[in-house]
């Protein structure tokens, strides 16, 4: 598929451009999830794999919240019984 039809490879994108791509294919998964068709969620997909992937590349060690950790999720659990 061409360039303009998946965006610039996100290899080539600045920090803060990748991070608004995240931004907003994050913020339509859900409606492509429920109402796209299967060619907008392979290609939504596929996108959001590698920009995930490069964000990752670029910071290997980013901070993580407690919270967010599987440890962290079942200490909330166990407390809020």
């Amino acid at each position: 598929m061409a360039e303009q039809d998946r965006g610039v490879p996100p290899e080539r994108l600045e920090d803060g451009q990748l991070l608004k791509e995240l931004e907003a294919i994050h913020r339509t998964r859900h409606e492509t999830l429920l109402y796209g068709s299967d060619d907008a969620l392979e290609t939504h997909t596929s996108r959001m794999g590698a920009l995930e992937a490069e964000y990752l590349r670029r910071h290997p060690r980013r901070a993580t919240l407690r919270g967010r950790t599987r440890e962290g999720a079942r200490a909330r659990t166990c407390g809020d019984a």
